[in-house]
């Protein structure tokens, strides 16, 4: 049994100052995405000693029985940490603990070494690919692809304005057409409008919307939090694709994420595949996450990958039937 686990429990304002010593830490690690989670089913568990630490967000699957899962983290060495996490885990209920690292993670060298063994599927994107946001704006544009640039000038010629926007329940509605016309879930609607009141007024959110003579052709809502930007929820719709409104709308994100002092600009999410391979394919492929690439590639980013998902089992039975009979998605 590890001892005085209590001792490493804090509050969500005690996180926030934890985070302050790690400035490229993972918006999925902020007390605020915490607390969205805790607003729909999740209950967020932060833990630390000295430098390292995570926050664990617990679900109930099963009437006292629980899954615990760190997105992007642990932060800091966490390797000494570990056996508290688990045991923490343990302690709320939990079978399994899930944790996705963050790419650049020194402390996740050899995963293998703590009992971890690969998750059946991630939760999180393992790949993506992160625009960097230094220089001035005429540098940023000259680091993309020729043909993304131009229709980021094509769409403002054709007079597409972005703007922000206020209605996380549109938005939701633009989303969810488009998820079934591309074939992915989405949450809902108070999921979204929850996202919108917690992040907008700390200035850690902005949903932005493209249109044309009030009619609206896509929108996207950003994220902002220490050195970095994401971008995790865009939708379009059917009309008047031929101005190019997506492209427009990616690039006042980045400036967005500019004016809040981003370094760079995550467009969170290509195929788990070694940048030859995505450039071999990407024109022959559109299954999974290969349909997107071929726009994403064309902003210039840098590829990054994580190390993926990893299990700890925890309550080895359990964990055992829920390998049998398929690992359902955590997240």
């Amino acid at each position: 049994m590890v001892a005085d686990i209590r001792n490493g429990i804090l509050t969500a304002g005690e996180w926030e100052s934890f985070l302050l010593r790690h400035p490229r830490a993972h918006l999925l690690q902020t007390s605020t995405w915490g607390e969205l989670k805790a607003r729909h089913g999740w209950q967020p568990l932060r833990l630390a000693r000295g430098d390292a630490g995570a926050q664990v967000l617990l679900r109930q699957v099963l009437p006292g029985i629980r899954v615990a899962y760190i997105p992007r983290g642990p932060l800091g060495p966490w390797k000494g940490i570990f056996p508290d996490l688990v045991e923490a885990s343990r302690a709320a209920g939990a079978f399994v603990l899930v944790l996705e690292p963050d790419a650049g993670d020194p402390e996740a060298g050899d995963l293998a070494e703590f009992g971890l063994v690969r998750a059946a599927r991630a939760v999180q994107p393992a790949t993506s690919l992160r625009v960097e946001l230094s220089g001035s704006e005429e540098e940023i544009l000259a680091r993309m692809h020729q043909k993304t640039r131009y229709n980021i000038g094509l769409a403002n010629r054709r007079g597409v304005t972005v703007r922000p926007w206020q209605d996380p329940e549109g938005f939701c509605a633009m989303l969810r057409a488009t998820g079934d016309r591309q074939g992915f879930g989405v949450h809902t609607p108070a999921y979204y409008r929850d996202a919108y009141d917690l992040f907008h007024p700390r200035g850690e959110a902005e949903l932005l919307l493209a249109e044309k003579d009030g009619q609206s052709l896509g929108a996207l809502m950003v994220f902002g939090f220490g050195a970095g930007a994401w971008y995790l929820y865009g939708a379009s719709t059917t009309s008047r694709r031929e101005l190019m409104a997506t492209y427009l709308l990616q690039w006042e994100a980045m400036r967005w994420a500019r004016g809040r002092g981003a370094a760079w600009y995550d467009l969170w999410g290509v195929p788990d595949a070694a940048p030859q391979e995505l450039e071999a394919g990407f024109e022959g492929r559109r299954d999974g996450l290969w349909g997107v690439y071929r726009f994403k590639r064309g902003f210039g980013g840098r590829w990054f990958q994580t190390p993926g998902a990893w299990e700890k089992p925890i309550r080895t039975t359990l964990y055992r039937a829920y390998r049998i009979l398929g690992a359902r998605r955590v997240g």
